[in-house]
């Protein structure tokens, strides 16, 4: 249990100092910033009531500045600020008479929460709706009139976007940096987990999962810096710094890419390395080596001087060649079998080696020719658009919608927890609500872990500002210790829910510690009304209409077949006419990996959800595994056909990825219960067109003609053509029984 308690101490700690040089912080101090100078200026020019209300305004924008582009942060903040005047305005009217503050709670709630609807920004802007309409309870103006307290809180909003942009003139490279350098990080992280894979002994159920973890958080980063970078604005010409920094980025996706690429199937890998056993630690040195790079690249930033030199990295490669060549001259047949294998995974080895030299190279002092640049008009097809459309709030006007119920289960439980908090004469009432809306979220998994955070967090909070006001019976030292509280609350929201509920108790104890002298009644009200908000959040989510990812997840794996199916196709155009690599191969290329993670992350969901809840999981887990083989075998066969020149497509080729793209075609009409009559797989059929493939047969290879570079390329193409086809067709054969039998 101690070590518990320190391991929590020491991660803690860390993460603070991480997130005090983060845009997070930043956005913390500007929020204080934002809230302290209006409220200052009033108490002093006694025009106090003036003041909250800009302060409100100001503090209730503040969670729709997400990271993204400078455009998109504008409008959500504007947004933010027109919904927070509507819900002040409706909000003035709850004082009035219980039963109306319940009925407008509940419809008001209901409709600001279902603004979701429209994506993760859109989602922030009605948290922000929320709090305005919770914190109606906590204050009332005396002074104003409704409609004067209401717009005073949207220009709270206003004067918050007009500091934001300050902020963005300052600074503006600081998200980029930081949101790029990030990803260089995990992106080393992904290559040690890659390199982990090799070795036989390795969990690789734990290391799989975990990289489909990180392969998520990649691609939703690499979604960010996109946007960033391509919908940033400049004042005139091409800007050097945008340009390069998308290069870099283009490096980063092809790297993701290259890394699911090998290896692919580990029982023929794992027999290669059991025959030459030093071949394992080589190649893992060799990626080790290169994810060490991406971790310091990661640390040391915008600081050119600070590179890691090529020199360890190019004596693996040298060790690695002078070894498989050696390998290449044993006149056997598994020798020369396990020679191509190692020579096509060394040629991966020095893709990523080329990507990691580009990259180096972009982010140090070297100008780059004009012609490098990408095109924007090319650049913005890769960017997801968010449809605005009214059709798609009429469209989750339904129960189907997991939106739709969670809007009405948040509504619900607000009114239950009301009710509560106004028949047991709670010393706040809007606590419970506060916590309510701050805990309960559209699935399970997310709203138990953040009800346990949440009461874990205020209960530490509370127990350390007990201790701090016995201690202490100074408000100064309150003001000081409320401010610094409340900073780091706010940084750690996003990442580190626990921490900042820890924080945010003694922001709060410390405020009510300025206004009223009996804090220990604070701190007693504070905890109790977070475990019974907490407790309403738990029960709301498991009786009220709840949203079970089983439920769901048969559309994301459908979806994610349906992008590797496109995949395949451009792959299979691409080998057949050669040529440039089109933009439509890339845009495939990259849907597939889009809706791979978000497979991914459904999944996640459904381990958390309830084991009676969690139908068919392992099936389903099987199915979330090969279409991830499924993905990096097609990315081992696009990595190939891009950088080597290749023979002609066979009709054997043709009609192999003909007979994948029907498995696919009937594994998508079976998950969405369209397949008709006559349109069953024949599995036997199946195994039959299986075992008549054409498979690579070192047996036949004269090991005693002379060296001919052109026929070992050959057979390098044939042994991972070949390989790959029958890996996929292997793939969409199970993955089509699977189905058949959920």
């Amino acid at each position: 249990m101690l070590n518990k308690i320190q391991n929590f101490i020491s991660v803690s700690f860390k993460e603070l100092l991480q997130y005090l040089r983060s845009t997070n912080f930043s956005k913390s101090v500007l929020t204080v910033v934002a809230v302290i100078t209006p409220l200052s200026i009033g108490i002093a020019t006694g025009y106090t009531e003036i003041g909250v209300a800009i302060c409100f305004g100001a503090f209730w924008c503040n969670p729709s500045d997400v990271n993204g582009s400078q455009k998109h942060k504008v409008y959500g903040i504007l947004f933010s600020a027109a919904l927070i005047m509507v819900v002040s305005f409706i909000g003035g009217y709850l004082h009035y008479a219980t039963w109306l503050a319940l009925i407008i709670l509940g419809v008001a709630s209901f409709a600001i929460s279902l603004i979701s609807s429209y994506g993760f920004r859109a989602s922030l802007i009605s948290f922000s709706g929320l709090l305005a309409l919770i914190l109606s309870f906590a204050h009332t103006p005396d002074k104003l009139k409704i409609y004067e307290y209401a717009l005073l809180v949207g220009l709270g909003g206003l004067w918050y976007l007009a500091l934001s942009l300050l902020w963005y003139k300052i600074n503006p490279k600081g998200q980029t940096e930081e949101i790029l350098y990030d990803t260089i990080g995990r992106t080393g992280k992904l290559l040690k987990k890659r390199a982990q894979l090799i070795d036989e002994q390795s969990n690789r159920k734990k290391l799989q999962q975990r990289l489909f973890l990180l392969q998520s958080e990649l691609t939703e980063q690499h979604d960010t810096l996109r946007e960033i970078l391509i919908l940033s604005r400049k004042s005139s010409g091409r800007s050097t710094y945008n340009g390069k920094r998308v290069l870099v980025l283009v490096q980063l996706i092809e790297m993701l890419e290259t890394a699911g690429a090998n290896p692919v199937n580990y029982t023929k890998m794992d027999a290669q390395f059991k025959l030459y056993p030093e071949f394992t630690k080589l190649f893992q040195n060799l990626t080790f080596e290169m994810a060490n790079q991406l971790k310091l690249i990661s640390e040391i930033g915008n600081k050119p001087n600070q590179m890691p030199k090529h020199v360890v990295l190019t004596e693996h490669f040298e060790e690695l060649r002078i070894k498989i060549s050696e390998l290449g001259t044993v006149k056997d047949a598994k020798a020369y079998e396990a020679f191509i294998m190692f020579q096509n995974l060394l040629e991966y080895q020095e893709k990523q080696f080329d990507k990691l030299k580009r990259m180096k190279w972009l982010l140090s002092d070297h100008d780059v020719a004009s012609e490098e640049f990408i095109d924007k008009e090319i650049l913005k097809r890769f960017l997801i658009s968010q449809d605005y459309s009214p059709r798609i709030l009429l469209r989750n006007l339904s129960f189907r919608s997991t939106i739709f119920r969670h809007s009405l289960r948040l509504a619900v439980t607000l009114m239950i927890g009301f009710v509560v908090g106004n028949v047991f004469a709670f010393q706040n009432p809007y606590w419970i609500l506060l916590t309510i809306i701050l805990i309960m979220r559209p699935n399970y998994g997310l709203t138990k872990t953040r009800s346990k955070d949440r009461t874990i967090g205020t209960i530490i909070g509370g127990v350390i500002a007990t201790g701090i006001v016995f201690l202490v019976q100074d408000v100064y030292v309150y003001a000081v210790l409320a401010l610094i509280s409340f900073v780091v609350a706010l940084s750690m929201l996003q990442k580190n829910y626990k921490l900042s509920a820890i924080y945010v108790t003694l922001s709060i104890v410390f405020i009510y510690g300025i206004l009223q002298p009996d804090v220990m009644t604070v701190i007693q009200y504070r905890i109790l009304d977070t475990l019974v908000g907490a407790g309403l959040s738990y029960l709301g989510f498991l009786f009220l209409w709840p949203s079970w990812s089983f439920q769901e997840i048969q559309k994301d794996v459908t979806k994610s077949v349906e992008a590797n199916r496109t995949y395949l196709s451009e792959i299979a155009d691409f080998y057949i006419h050669k040529g440039n690599v089109p933009t439509s191969y890339k845009l495939a290329r990259k849907s597939a990996f889009l809706e791979t993670s978000n497979l991914s992350s459904a999944f996640q969901r459904m381990t958390q959800d309830p084991h009676s809840k969690q139908k068919n999981l392992n099936k389903i887990y099987e199915l979330v595994e090969l279409n991830h083989n499924f993905l990096s075998s097609l990315a081992s066969l696009s990595i190939y056909i891009q950088h080597h020149t290749t023979t002609e497509a066979s009709e054997r080729f043709n009609n192999i990825v003909f007979k994948i793209d029907e498995n696919l075609s009937l594994v998508m009409k079976t998950l969405s219960n369209s397949i008709v009559t006559g349109d069953e797989p024949n599995f036997e059929e199946v195994g039959s067109f299986e075992k008549q493939l054409p498979k690579f047969d070192s047996e036949n290879v004269n090991l005693n003609a002379e060296d001919n570079s052109a026929l070992k390329r050959n057979h390098q193409e044939e042994q991972l053509i070949w390989e790959q086809l029958r890996w996929l067709y292997s793939l969409s054969s199970t993955m089509m029984k699977l189905t058949s039998s959920l």
